[in-house]
């Protein structure tokens, strides 16, 4: 092993939008020759163990989560589980303590990456372990919430205005949009809220550290380091593209290869069944799928996204704008039509939409409710060849599509963000 390689671990948010990316960077850190242990359920092991480039670098290790209170016997993840239940299970994660002090007793890695799990420092720093918060979510959703210029108690009306010297006039939420936002004042543990967990992670750590870069978001990563007085390290999109194995599945390939180019809109929710139902399918309205049959089709299931996005048939993707589908959606060359639901997606979708001026997000009326005609016209906007939006935007992603594929930017990101984690390990040998 190289002397000057390192060991990791890793602890993140047992949701896939959070364990996916740290899988993406887990890949990056070992194709450079690093040391990186994984610590997650066992459901989620399986779920993304395909995606593990390196298994002779990176090992998944099991965490064995308690059960809670209120939460169905044997859940592990997020994805088991209500929106509403996230709360309990932090609280479950909670009570994994033990055995992640009991790791890092054991294997005593260099450093440890967490989000969520506030009391990582605690134990890492009897240890003499380095502590890196890495947030999976926009710098801007960071920025406008968890900075402790946000003054206390929040209230709805606090969240109308973005906190002293945020540096941003257009990436900001108004009106019903701001209430989203609400949850911070919601507990996610036993005894806790959302915003003072969040805030002691950013606050703990020796390193903050954010999947973003600063062509889009510099001025919110400086505040961010203002406000905590640490260091802020960027990696870039770190989007796992070459985690794609193989080529798109024959079904899709198949379907999508019966259009013409460019005239195929791909739409894609973070949804899960509604009550009562078992799957999306389910839930469709009866006969809905013979009505459309031979013009579109509905799959509730995983499929490979960033492939899809590059058939040559796809021109637009609607989507709820989470962080990871923002990222897939500049690399592509498609239309990007945005229906966020929560408020890092709302914050996501005025990058996007307000400051980059890439894409358009669908009109709601005062209440948040979406009609069909608004989305057809936000589609419309985007797809009409005759349409100004269209000419507009497309001419706009086409420049960020360009900087960010360009060759050694991602690379570059990780790269530069290596060199500050072998900073901060010397630091600490030191």
């Amino acid at each position: 092993m190289d002397p000057s390689s390192f060991h990791i671990a890793m602890f993140p948010w047992f949701a896939m939008g959070h364990m996916t990316p740290y899988v993406h960077l887990s890949n990056e850190l070992a194709s450079r020759g690093h040391r990186v242990t994984i610590l997650v359920p066992k459901k989620a092991q399986d779920q993304l163990q395909h995606l593990n480039l390196h298994p002779n670098l990176i090992i998944f290790r099991p965490v064995l989560v308690p059960h809670f209170e209120g939460l169905p016997e044997g859940t592990e993840t997020a994805s088991e589980i209500p929106l509403s239940a996230n709360g309990l299970l932090s609280a479950a994660v909670d009570k994994t303590r033990k055995q992640l002090e009991e790791y890092m007793q054991a294997y005593k890695p260099d450093m440890v990456f967490y989000d969520t799990a506030c009391w990582i420092p605690e134990i890492a720093r009897t240890l003499g372990i380095k502590t890196v918060c890495y947030n999976v979510v926009c710098a801007a959703a960071l920025a406008c919430t968890l900075v402790p210029a946000r003054k206390l108690p929040i209230t709805a009306e606090d969240l109308e205005n973005p906190p002293d010297g945020y540096p941003s006039k257009t990436v900001v939420l108004h009106g019903a949009e701001s209430r989203s936002l609400m949850f911070l004042t919601m507990p996610f543990g036993d005894g806790i809220t959302f915003y003072d967990r969040a805030t002691k992670a950013l606050k703990e750590c020796d390193a903050i550290s954010i999947r973003t870069c600063r062509e889009l978001e510099g001025d919110l990563c400086d505040y961010m380091e203002a406000q905590f007085n640490k260091n802020v390290l960027l990696t870039g999109p770190v989007l796992g593209l070459g985690d794609e194995k193989g080529q798109l599945e024959e079904r899709w390939s198949k379907w999508l290869s019966g259009f013409e180019p460019g005239s195929v809109m791909y739409c894609a929710f973070a949804l899960k069944p509604p009550m009562g139902c078992d799957s999306v399918e389910e839930a469709l309205p009866q006969g809905f799928e013979e009505r459309v049959k031979g013009r579109g089709v509905v799959f509730g299931g995983w499929v490979q996204q960033p492939l899809i996005l590059r058939h040559p048939s796809v021109g637009c993707f609607v989507n709820h704008c989470g962080f990871g589908s923002m990222w897939e959606s500049l690399l592509t060359n498609n239309q990007i039509v945005l229906v966020p639901h929560l408020g890092d997606q709302m914050l996501n979708t005025k990058l996007l939409v307000n400051e980059l001026k890439v894409a358009v997000e669908v009109e709601r009326e005062a209440n948040r409710w979406l009609s069909k005609e608004s989305l057809s016209k936000a589609i419309r906007s985007v797809m009409d060849k005759e349409s100004e939006v269209g000419v507009m935007v497309k001419k706009n992603h086409a420049k960020w599509t360009e900087t960010l594929s360009s060759p050694g930017y991602m690379s570059g990101y990780v790269d530069r963000f290596v060199q500050s984690l072998k900073d901060l390990c010397k630091v600490a040998r030191d």
